[in-house]
């Protein structure tokens, strides 16, 4: 044999076992990988990581993707993973967190989320940049919760889950009783960006309506004594709506530009001109006779504007989704039904976050 063939399969077996390392490490990695979601790669939402999907109940990784959006701050986080937990305890529905936090707090998410029942859940987890924001909001201590920057992440929707046609967002102090399916279901009418529960049609509103003012209407919160606010010629009847849980057509959002409206009306209003608060506003006139609702089950709400109850024990078991909108959380120190939203809530393995509320009588729901 010439030393000109020896050395062709030489080269030969080289390339071969060249190629057999190549397919190796690229079926671990594709292992590694599977049903994971791209990142965005937008500047000012940077997604930080992913988890793969192993789920505890059996779920057909055909179906339809059902992107979550929820917002995880420090101080409230045991409130985002108990909803978490809800709503994967509640479904066999392919489901995706989209968890929206900063750098700092995602070390913490990312260890309470890998321990116990939620090792199972798929979740990305999503930088946000506060310098969005600027130009748009100022820092104003009165405001409470309503400054905090996350509160905006519901308004940049399509760049959080750029690759979905549909996405549901919701608070972090709610409680998900029904199959979340259901309510990423609720159809949209044509040309609507977004599905709300409106503020006069739930019985759980009405109840509440004796001692919340004007806050049901336009009125209560667009100040109408200003030009324009008028210029929009909007009822102030009109019934208001709870942005804390919504289901949006992003295939529609994006065509309307609905995150850059929004964004308008936030920089108009960054003086508090033409309205007391700054998160609920935008989207009031945004939406204003042009969005869908959702069914009042899915956010009975008000549950955090007094410490007492206000609701019979067969109404709060028959909601889809419970809402602690309000001063009174349930993490803190006196909560109204506590003891259902504590069903969901799971320990914190690292103990940073611990309940404060002081213990209080509570009725067992049955």
């Amino acid at each position: 044999m010439s030393f000109r063939k020896v050395t062709i399969i030489i080269w030969a077996l080289a390339v071969i076992l060249f190629l057999l390392a190549l397919h190796h490490n690229f079926l671990s990695l594709s292992s590694l990988l599977r049903n994971d979601v791209s990142d965005s790669g937008i500047v000012g939402l940077q997604p930080i990581d992913f988890t793969a999907n192993f789920h505890q109940h059996p779920v057909n990784e055909r179906q339809e993707e059902i992107p979550v959006v929820i917002a995880a701050s420090e101080d409230r986080l045991g409130g985002t993973i108990a909803a978490i937990n809800s709503i994967h305890q509640n479904t066999r529905s392919n489901v995706i967190f989209y968890i929206v936090t900063f750098n700092r707090t995602a070390d913490h998410l990312r260890s309470w989320l890998n321990s116990g029942s939620l090792k199972s859940i798929r979740y990305k987890i999503v930088n946000f940049d506060t310098k969005l924001l600027e130009g748009k909001v100022k820092e104003d201590p009165d405001q409470g919760e309503s400054m905090k920057p996350l509160t905006f992440a519901r308004f940049y929707l399509p760049i959080l889950v750029p690759s979905a046609k549909k996405a549901i967002y919701m608070d972090d102090d709610v409680i998900v009783q029904g199959d979340i399916l259901a309510l990423y279901n609720t159809p949209l009418k044509p040309g609507h960006a977004a599905a709300f529960s409106e503020d006069c049609d739930s019985a759980s509103t009405k109840v509440m309506i004796r001692g919340a003012g004007n806050q049901y209407n336009y009125i209560g919160y667009l100040d109408y004594k200003k030009e324009r606010i008028r210029k929009l010629s909007m009822k102030a009847s009109t019934c208001s709506f709870n942005p804390g849980v919504f289901v949006a057509n992003l295939t529609e959002w994006k065509r309307q530009n609905v995150t850059n409206q929004l964004e308008k009306w936030m920089k108009l209003n960054v003086d508090r001109t033409l309205a007391g608060s700054i998160t609920t506003p935008p989207l009031l006139i945004v939406f204003y006779q042009q969005h869908s609702t959702i069914d009042p089950m899915w956010n009975v709400r008000h549950l955090g504007s007094s410490a007492g109850k206000r609701y019979s024990p067969q109404f709060v078991k028959a909601a889809k989704l419970l809402h602690w909108n309000g001063h009174f959380k349930p993490w803190g120190r006196a909560a109204s039904y506590a003891d259902v939203w504590e069903k969901w809530y799971i320990p914190d393995p690292t103990g940073k976050f611990s309940l404060i509320r002081r213990h209080m009588d509570t009725s067992n729901i049955k």
